[in-house]
């Protein structure tokens, strides 16, 4: 009987430690933890204009996951970190409101005239 008991807490823990293991790979598969990513699993920054903001974008290779940081020179400075949804903020200068996405789209869309 002792030997029933030890087996059933055995299963027990393994399955404790593998439902544990498969919601952390899930977490970190759809992108809500890439800030425990090590740094090699992101891309190379890439430098774009947008909206005459000057851009930073690097997209994580492992999971959904992208990064951006905006400057219109010394003025303001936006980050962005989409991970696993898309991402957006306004700068307080022009009433811009850039998206990132996931996959590493960066766009704008100027409040004042409906797009850019």
């Amino acid at each position: 009987m002792p030997l029933i008991r030890r087996s059933r807490a055995s299963v027990l823990c393994f399955a404790v430690v593998a439902a544990l293991l498969a919601f952390t790979a899930f977490s970190f598969y759809r992108g809500a933890a890439p800030g425990l990513l090590p740094e090699r699993s992101w891309g190379a920054w890439r430098h774009e204009e947008v909206a005459h903001w000057s851009a930073h974008v690097r997209v994580n290779n492992w999971t959904h996951a992208a990064e951006a940081d905006l400057h219109m020179g010394k003025a303001e400075d936006i980050s962005l970190r989409a991970y696993g949804k898309t991402a957006r903020d306004t700068s307080t200068m022009g009433d811009i409101t850039f998206t990132l996405t996931p996959d590493g789209k960066l766009t704008a869309a100027d409040g004042r005239r409906g797009g850019s």
